[in-house]
């Protein structure tokens, strides 16, 4: 079924300086003026907007080439497709052979998922609800937490991920940490994508974060982050898939904690500085590209592409650890006011990545990866649901997958002078949401967003990901 007005659609568009057609829910673009670059292709359920500036984003990105030799071989987007405002539209994969684009990726380096589950009724988290939600708040919002590391540690965990990190605990356990089971921890690290662990050097870290000797507190650290970052309390609602479930540790009943956050201040730190080295190493007198998309050439520069992927590593790194922190702080918290509870990992995995796929690196841009097997997880809004799936290695689409449901309104058409603050409109009717700041509700509102249960069932239609658990909000913290 095709959308309606899909000629005067096309039509608009391609007075944009766009060649846009479409077939069986995908839309493929390319830059009128480009014409070889690759088609990039987006999955949109039916009656989903298309948004010119998106698919001028994913065009642009598509011809990204480096005059020395480079460029991007293939390119798409996941069901959560709109626009960036860094000029990269959120839900974008591209496959790059010879070049690397440092802001295909950003700021918000390894921006990423993880989710526990416990073995405790609603009914038993809600008789104690109160009193949790005062210790999260506490650690979480006004710095109770205590995350100080040694200088060692800092550097472990910069250099090799959490098992440099766990290694250096083992040496000398400092902060909240002290009360955590290391040995959970290391058996979890095969939950976590990569074991959590990247190429990283300490030494492309912030200089005020990896001292040569001393005590590191570092304020970023274990922290949620703006924008669409989230720690949400849930329900396992529905199981779908139960041999996989099972295998998970997953049941209906069961309360799972979901954590959306990233590299915080290292990842906008690295991701700003290669950024700036990527336009500068620009072929001087040769015109900007139109995009203001600047690609690294292993042809002219292979030094900067090895150390911007290193530089990336770092930055993946701490995020791994961030949200490890996020957990553990939670899990901590889980035990003081609930006791014997378990709560352990089922998986963590990034968003906003380069990774070595396929012909050359595969870059993420807010979509995840989604290879045979693997978990994969899906957020709705605070007033949706949420799935746990299993990635089907779609070639497709670079076997991946969406990062959740994709805003339809900005956050600053919510807060614009004149827009409904009508809890029904925004659909914020029964939502449990922890925050100190009332507009962070009002740009988060379900209303904020596109509907989940057309993003899964678009993408479980085209055998990206399969279902294996649905998940209803419990509340949400918002920072």
């Amino acid at each position: 079924m095709q959308p309606k007005n899909l000629k005067r659609l096309l039509r608009a568009l391609e007075r944009q300086g766009l060649d846009v057609s479409y077939n069986n829910r995908t839309y493929s673009v390319r830059l009128v003026n480009s014409p070889d670059a690759p088609v990039a292709e987006v999955l949109l359920p039916e009656g989903f907007p298309v948004e010119a500036k998106a698919l001028k984003q994913l065009a642009n990105l598509a011809s990204v080439r480096h005059p020395s030799g480079g460029c991007v071989c293939r390119a798409c987007a996941t069901p959560d497709f709109h626009p960036g405002d860094a000029g990269v539209a959120i839900g974008s994969i591209v496959e790059t052979v010879g070049q690397v684009i440092p802001g295909a990726v950003g700021s918000d380096i390894n921006c990423g998922m993880r989710l526990h589950v416990a073995d405790l009724t609603i009914d038993e988290f809600m008789a104690k609800r109160d009193q949790f939600v005062e210790k999260m708040k506490g650690d979480y919002f006004f710095g109770t937490r205590d995350v100080t590391m040694t200088a060692e540690a800092m550097r472990s965990l910069f250099q090799y991920g959490i098992p440099g990190w766990l290694d250096a605990m083992l040496d000398r356990v400092t902060g909240s940490v002290i009360k955590s089971d290391l040995q959970q921890l290391a058996q979890e690290s095969e939950r976590i994508f990569l074991g959590g662990s990247m190429d990283g050097n300490w030494k492309l870290a912030p200089e005020e974060l990896v001292p040569d000797a001393g005590i590191v507190r570092d304020g970023g650290l274990a922290t949620i982050g703006g924008g669409n970052h989230f720690v949400e309390v849930q329900r396992v609602d529905k199981v779908e898939n139960r041999p996989l479930a099972h295998a998970w540790g997953v049941r209906e009943g069961q309360l799972a904690f979901m954590i959306h956050s990233g590299s915080r201040n290292v990842g906008k730190y690295i991701g700003g500085m290669w950024r700036d080295k990527a336009k500068a190493t620009w072929q001087k007198g040769l015109k900007y590209p139109d995009s203001q998309i600047f690609p690294l050439s292993t042809h002219s520069h292979p030094e900067l592409v090895a150390s911007y992927l290193q530089a990336e590593a770092t930055a993946a790194n701490y995020a791994f650890i961030n949200r490890l922190l996020l957990a553990e702080l939670l899990r901590l918290r889980l035990r003081e006011v609930y006791k014997d509870v378990e709560a352990p990992l089922v998986y963590d995995l990034p968003h906003n990545i380069t990774l070595p796929e396929g012909k050359g690196w595969v870059t993420r841009k807010g979509a995840c990866p989604a290879h045979t097997g693997q978990p994969v997880i899906i957020p709705g809004s605070m007033g949706a649901y949420s799935y746990l799936m299993v990635g089907k290695g779609n070639p497709a689409f670079c076997n991946s997958a969406s990062h959740g449901a994709g805003r339809i309104r900005s956050r600053f058409d919510l807060n614009r002078r004149g827009a409904s603050q009508n809890e029904a409109e925004l659909g914020l009717i029964g939502i449990d949401c922890i925050t100190l700041r009332e507009e962070r509700r009002i740009e988060e509102a379900p209303a904020a967003y596109k509907p989940i249960q057309s993003v899964i069932d678009v993408q479980v239609e085209a055998e990206m990901v399969d279902v294996v658990a649905r998940l209803s909000p419990v509340l949400t913290f918002k920072a």
